[in-house]
């Protein structure tokens, strides 16, 4: 039951997605035109699914657990910092470039068209060297991994 509702899930948005017209670059790209060729229907779809989040999450939220889990995960970290900016303005500017955004994309990957496979190999390089520079960053402000036991002799690792 639960492999069939997170089919339907995805099924549901990529129709959204496709029926919109969000999974067309051209379309979005035109959303960015404003002295141009300037589309604000994107906008529109934008602005409903604000609506339906927020609705959803409403709705939702009252019940004491999710239907297919024991318990709601939401994210913990309320901050706006500069790593959140910065992926907010990378997310920016790749969609802006373009045309596509993770949402947009997945529907049309099974085109096999040149421009979403550049897109695809592109997200994912970003995200492995947005991973690896998490990492990084974390260890150089928590020390050594917590499998980790320092040397006796020097108190390295």
């Amino acid at each position: 039951m639960r492999l069939f509702l997170i089919f339907l899930t995805g099924l549901v948005f990529g129709l959204g997605i496709i029926i919109s017209g969000m999974a067309n670059p051209a379309k979005v790209l035109n959303f960015f035109d404003f002295a141009g060729t300037f589309d604000a229907s994107l906008l529109l779809v934008m602005v409903s699914a604000l609506v339906v989040t927020f609705a959803g999450y409403r709705l939702v939220l009252r019940r004491p657990a999710p239907l297919l889990e024991p318990k709601f995960t939401l994210p913990g970290n309320r901050r706006i910092d500069a790593r959140l900016l910065g992926g907010t303005a990378l997310f920016g500017l790749g969609w802006g470039l373009a045309g596509f955004c993770p949402g947009g994309m997945l529907p049309v990957i099974g085109t096999l068209d040149r421009d979403v496979l550049i897109f695809l190999l592109t997200m994912l390089t970003g995200m492995a060297l947005a991973q690896a520079g998490s990492r990084f960053a974390d260890s150089r402000t928590t020390g050594p991994a917590p499998n980790q036991t320092p040397s006796p002799q020097t108190g390295d690792p």
